[in-house]
């Protein structure tokens, strides 16, 4: 991963964001709940989970705080300038970060092993019939 100027030219002052992990994540999932729906204006959101102790971040952010659909405590940090959703912090497990896809430079690197909250998808929502569902939250690993 490297450092990346904000992705929207619309953005006043572009600034820099990078992240770094000498590590692959530790899980990949595309989620459907209403919130990750409303972050993507629509579909799905695909996160990967790295160890919070081996991934670093640098750059300026905001942080929204909320609770999941699964009743965790939820700090979402995004760009300042542009809006973009950039990870995601659950205070139930203080471990990981969980990393919106896009934001990787390498997007082959968030292959999607698992597809959570489809009870929340709309009906026109397309799934990989070879990944495992979960209606709701994956437990914890």
């Amino acid at each position: 991963m490297r450092s990346e100027e904000c992705p929207s030219p619309a953005a006043v002052s572009a600034r820099k964001f990078a992240t770094r992990s000498p590590q692959a994540p530790n899980a990949v999932r595309q989620c459907w709940c209403r919130l990750c729906q409303y972050l993507s204006a629509g579909g799905g959101t695909v996160n990967a989970v790295f160890n919070k102790d081996a991934f670093h971040v640098s750059g300026e952010t905001k942080v929204f705080t909320s609770v999941a659909d699964s009743g965790s405590v939820m700090h979402r940090s995004f760009c300042p300038s542009c809006g973009t959703p950039l990870f995601s912090e659950a205070e139930s497990r203080p471990q990981v970060i969980i990393v919106r896809a896009g934001t990787l430079d390498d997007p082959n690197l968030a292959k999607p092993a698992a597809i959570i909250w489809t009870e929340s998808a709309p009906k026109w929502a397309c799934f990989d019939p070879a990944l495992p569902r979960v209606e709701g939250q994956q437990p914890a690993r």
